[in-house]
């Protein structure tokens, strides 16, 4: 039976005319003369986007009552709304469907399985989540509203809010730059505060972006976000709204040659996973089934036909890990390889003939460095052993150490110039100490590492690198203040000068909690100046300046240009010398508040210290406001740790080392048979230690009218701390105990810290 159709070719051509025989897609082929060519042939499917039947449309099927409704979008550009039957089951080369509209100018139309580049429900996601049983109309209609607020808002608006900028004074700003003869077309609203002193570029920047993520921001990362369905829900949904597949990963078998069609950079990029391949037919698994042009990209990348699946992301981010990324495993065949160097005939080996650009050497050096990244170490020790004795590489995490990694002899050296070179350092210097900075890039995200390279004895040179990215801010209540001490502390933070001191030893976290302290204060109507050494914590609305006493920039010189600066508030790294602490204190009785560091042991010491090192006992006691003395000791891992019942000689230590009038002041618990403490056990995640993390054990001791006498009259320290416990503070070890009672810690680790 003869009908009249269009056929729309993959490369945009068309070809109009009549259908010679009836059309069966098993075939492979349609039996069509051409029109306009006035010649009969066979077209394979294979070269076709999709056919068009032409004619009125029928009437509804009552078949089809229950019809999906989908939009197509075709290789070739277009677009069509049809109707296909529930029971509709594609086949492997395409499938059939009714156009939606009663007005269009075709009655039915096939689609090709390569031509179709992207098919979706008609009906919204939310209907379809409420369909599905999992969120309620009103949680829908409320994500809609929010949808429409972030795709409609403006720059000015954002900036508002990020900067804490009231809105009178915005309009004020806005009024009295285009009141100079600007035209308000000829400026934008950040032009306009950036020129009013503001904001600065770098937040506009930031509020360009986060206007361009709020526009692009889809429904089900709005439900998300409010709680009201998870990951997997809105996947499931995806896969009912774009006729996929959705898939465990754990339950497949990942075909070796569907991963070698894709190059592993695109793989990593796009966080997909192939897994299977039949044919020139690819199976991909994606978390991000609404990005259209994933099949594209595959599709241009592999030659082959996508066929998408759903699964989680956090699985396709596993897997991709587990079969490119394998940790330390890869770490391990790496050391396995350079230990393969072998000396014949009995000859002594000449060490360290590898050079830094071998590239065994670079592969190590680069999984070393992310490898302690994501398992969230503090420092990496490279430290080479004497003649033939191996390199070893150490992790400090949680502030211990522990051994890692064992290299052969012979790539010692290679290994610590290949660190100088990537750090910008001179290879050829091995006398003296030098010190600089690796940034690498990993999916877009920047980790930076500080080097320090101290020469050591029988011409070795070690190597310890900061990881600076493992260090972030944290609000002061994450950091485990008490109660009693949070509370005093906030509120000295709203005093508008004198000095705030935190003291301890080096890698107690005295810089994160000055830093948590600022954050508290950092508000839009307060200048802060900071000087670190280096600057390891970023915080928008900071000024934050790096010293360098190579060049003579040092803590006083950058403390007297703060002065000058219009300043309210300094931090100043740590007060290094006598001259440093004077200036610092000097500012604090100017009308200053001034934060800084110092290395001693408890905070009443830091007084007798001041005054020792040449700091006026009047000015010290006007000025002082604070001192919070800390340290910190390892917390109990969370997964593992276990409830025990302590022995009443246990229970006696407690009470004696607290006091025992400070032990029933503060309410602490009495001894009784349900009285139960927390202590190790180890499990897979904190590796067996029993401890994940740390917690601040912190004494605050707060000026008053006895504590500033005590220091004009250059009391002892006992004396200072003795009327500083009556008033309130409780020392290191005190608070220690308070926190194993509250199930944070053990004995072990308060001894540990400060015995």
């Amino acid at each position: 039976m003869q009908s009249d159709m269009i056929i729309k070719l993959l490369n945009g051509n068309e070809r109009h005319g009549i259908l010679q025989q009836e059309f069966d897609p098993t075939s492979g082929h349609i039996d069509f003369f051409c029109k306009t060519e006035q010649r009969h042939g066979l077209i394979p499917l294979d070269d076709i986007c999709f056919i068009k039947f032409l004619g009125t449309p029928n009437p509804p099927d009552p078949s089809l009552e229950e019809s999906i409704v989908q939009n197509i979008t075709t290789l070739t550009g277009d677009r069509f709304h049809v109707r296909l039957g529930k029971d509709c089951r594609d086949s492997s080369r395409g499938f059939f469907g009714q156009p939606a509209a009663s007005d269009a100018d075709f009655k039915s139309i096939y689609f090709t399985a390569k031509g179709c580049r992207n098919r979706s429900h008609d009906q919204p996601l939310g209907e379809i989540l409420n369909k599905l049983g999992l969120v309620q109309e009103a949680d829908v209609a409320e994500a809609l509203q929010e949808q429409k607020h972030l795709r409609g808002r403006r720059v000015g608006e954002i900036l508002a809010d990020q900067a804490e900028i009231p809105q009178p004074y915005l309009e004020q700003a806005i009024d009295k730059i285009t009141g100079k003869g600007h035209k308000k077309t000829q400026l934008r609203v950040g032009e306009i505060l950036i020129e009013a002193g503001l904001v600065t570029r770098q937040q506009i920047d930031e509020a360009l972006l986060k206007q361009s993520l709020g526009k692009r921001k889809q429904i089900g990362r709005i439900l998300i976000e409010r709680g009201l369905i998870n990951e997997n829900q809105l996947l499931v949904a995806l896969a009912e709204k774009f006729r996929l597949d959705f898939v465990n990963l754990d339950e497949i078998a990942i075909s070796q040659e569907a991963l070698g069609k894709v190059p592993q950079s695109m793989i990593e990029r796009m966080q997909i996973l192939p897994i299977a391949l039949h044919d020139t037919r690819l199976t991909v698994a994606t978390a991000t089934p609404t990005d259209h042009t994933i099949s594209e990209s595959l599709r241009f990348a592999t030659n082959c036909q996508i066929e998408l699946v759903c699964a989680r992301s956090t699985q396709i981010g596993e897997k991709i890990a587990a079969l490119f990324d394998r940790g330390e495993d890869t770490i391990k065949d790496l050391i396995n390889e350079l230990a393969e160097v072998v000396v014949e005939d009995g000859e002594v080996p000449e060490l360290d003939t590898i050079t830094e650009s071998d590239s065994k050497v670079i592969k190590l050096v680069n999984k070393v460095l992310l490898d302690a990244h994501n398992k969230g170490v503090s420092d990496i020790h490279f430290e080479p052993g004497l003649g033939p004795q191996p390199l070893r590489i150490r992790y400090r995490k949680d502030g211990i150490c522990y051994t890692v990694h064992q290299i052969a002899a012979s790539y010692k050296k290679a290994v610590i110039s290949r660190l100088k070179i990537v750090a910008r350092l001179d290879i050829a210097e091995r006398r003296r100490p030098q010190t600089g900075k690796i940034v690498l890039r990993k999916n877009d995200k920047r980790i930076e590492y500080r080097v320090e390279i101290t020469p050591t004895i029988g011409g070795q040179e070690d190597a310890v690198l900061r990881v600076l990215s493992s260090v972030r801010g944290y609000s002061l209540d994450e950091l485990g203040f008490s109660a009693s001490n949070r509370q005093r502390f906030k509120k000295l933070l709203r005093k508008p000068y004198g000095i705030i001191l935190c003291v301890g030893p080096t890698g107690s976290g005295k810089t994160t909690t000055l830093h948590s302290a600022l954050a508290e204060i950092n508000t839009p109507d307060t200048k802060i100046w900071t000087a670190e050494d280096p600057v390891e914590i970023t915080q928008n609305g900071l000024r934050q300046v790096q010293v360098n006493a190579k060049i003579g920039f040092t803590f006083e010189e950058a403390l007297r240009s703060f002065l000058r600066a219009d300043p309210d508030v300094i931090m100043i790294g740590e007060m290094r010398d006598s001259s440093t602490a004077k200036t610092a204190i000097g500012a604090s009785l100017t009308g200053h508040l001034v934060f800084s560091t110092l290395h001693t042991n408890n905070a009443p010491e830091t007084v007798v210290r001041l005054i020792e090192m040449g700091i006026d006992p009047f000015n010290c006691s006007d000025a002082l406001l604070c001192i919070l003395a800390q340290r910190l000791a390892r917390r109990l891992c969370k997964q593992c740790k276990e409830p025990y019942h302590p022995s009443r000689e246990e229970y006696a230590t407690y009470v004696e080392v607290y006091g025992a009038r400070e032990f029933q002041e503060d309410d602490m618990p009495e001894f009784s048979e349900d009285l139960t403490l927390m202590r190790k056990v180890g499990c897979e995640a904190c590796e067996g230690q029993g401890y994940s993390g740390r917690i601040a054990i912190q004494e605050l001791l707060v000026n008053s009218p006895e504590i500033k006498r005590a220091i004009k009259y250059n009391s002892k320290v006992e004396e200072i701390s003795e009327i500083a416990i009556s008033q309130g503070m409780r020392n290191l070890r005190m608070d220690g105990i308070q926190k194993i009672f509250q199930g944070l810690t053990d004995l072990h680790q308060v001894n540990q810290v400060y015995i």
